[in-house]
């Protein structure tokens, strides 16, 4: 049995976080000067887990919970709408698979690498207050956003699989949106820039990633305001790994599709559902992912 859990759980090395490719409709979207948001949203993952074929494992199989707490601002950057949104998340994952006919499985429990996005609207949305903010119609939007992911996570340099990377990691993405009267289009691109982890297991390697990137459409309708729903999908390509110079074969290009609803409680209070599942998955989890959100919105006074 500790042969194959060794043989799963150095198969799983390469296998991408769960939350390592969002599918978020809407993340260009202009609010006045002041707005804050507490976030708490929870995702529950279940699926099939693509590795290399050389790996003698079958049936390799994942779950994920990934409940998240996160806090959302916007203001005023040089005349030009901004907004900064910190996630700090946390994981339980369970993993298993059958190694020359013997079960196994790894699970792992604690808090996730943190997030930092920060925003910045170049076209079509100003910094407004609340009063030309009502005045305001969306068209065109151009934005660009830099996401920062901080290694918080729990990591252990004596197991190969964590929840944390222990290491930074850098995503700067242009968005563009489009809408018209009640439909919009969103499309991103951007791409995934990481350092190396210099504690790898057994504690002394360094682990390198190459770039991801990563290109991202939502196609959405809005019934009345606050109250939306999408289509979404995604992909990405890239990361490959190496250990101490040897290059893995893990590089990966895949995709996900899936929808989004946003459903308005009252004035400051609001829900997001959202589901999603491998569209093409070379290597990773073809997960089918269930995401339950709430948000609590308010604006400073003072706007």
């Amino acid at each position: 049995m500790d042969t194959a859990r060794a043989i799963l759980a150095l198969a799983l090395v390469g296998v991408p976080a769960i939350h390592a490719q969002d599918l978020t409709p809407r993340a260009y979207l202009v609010t006045p000067i002041g707005s804050h948001a507490v976030i708490f949203s929870s995702s529950f993952s279940r699926g099939q887990i693509a590795l290399d074929p050389s790996v003698p494992i079958e049936d390799a199989r994942g779950s994920m919970e990934l409940p998240m707490l996160g806090y959302y601002e916007s203001f005023d950057l040089w005349g030009h709408s901004a907004n900064i949104t910190v996630i700090a998340p946390y994981a339980h994952a369970l993993f298993h698979g059958s190694v020359a006919g013997e079960a196994a499985e790894a699970s792992r429990s604690g808090l996730a690498d943190a997030r930092v996005r920060l925003a910045l609207n170049l076209s079509g949305g100003r910094a407004m207050n609340v009063g030309d903010y009502l005045k305001w119609k969306e068209k065109r939007l151009i934005g660009v956003s830099l996401t920062v992911s901080i290694p918080t996570g729990q990591y252990d340099s004596a197991r190969v699989v964590n929840i944390g990377t222990n290491r930074w990691g850098f995503k700067p993405e242009a968005g563009l949106t489009r809408r018209w009267n009640r439909w919009a289009l969103d499309a991103y691109g951007g791409v995934w820039f990481f350092t190396g982890n210099p504690a790898y297991y057994p504690g002394s390697s360094l682990r390198t990633q190459n770039v991801i990137g990563a290109i991202e459409g939502h196609w959405g309708y809005y019934f009345r305001p606050r109250l939306w729903a999408s289509l979404d999908v995604n992909f990405w390509t890239g990361g490959r790994s190496t250990v101490n110079g040897m290059e893995k074969q893990d590089q990966q290009r895949d995709s996900r599709v899936g929808g989004t609803v946003a459903i308005p409680v009252n004035r400051h209070q609001s829900v997001k559902f959202s589901y999603s599942q491998g569209a093409y998955i070379t290597i990773g989890g073809a997960y089918k992912t269930v995401s339950v959100g709430w948000q609590y919105s308010w604006i400073s006074t003072a706007q």
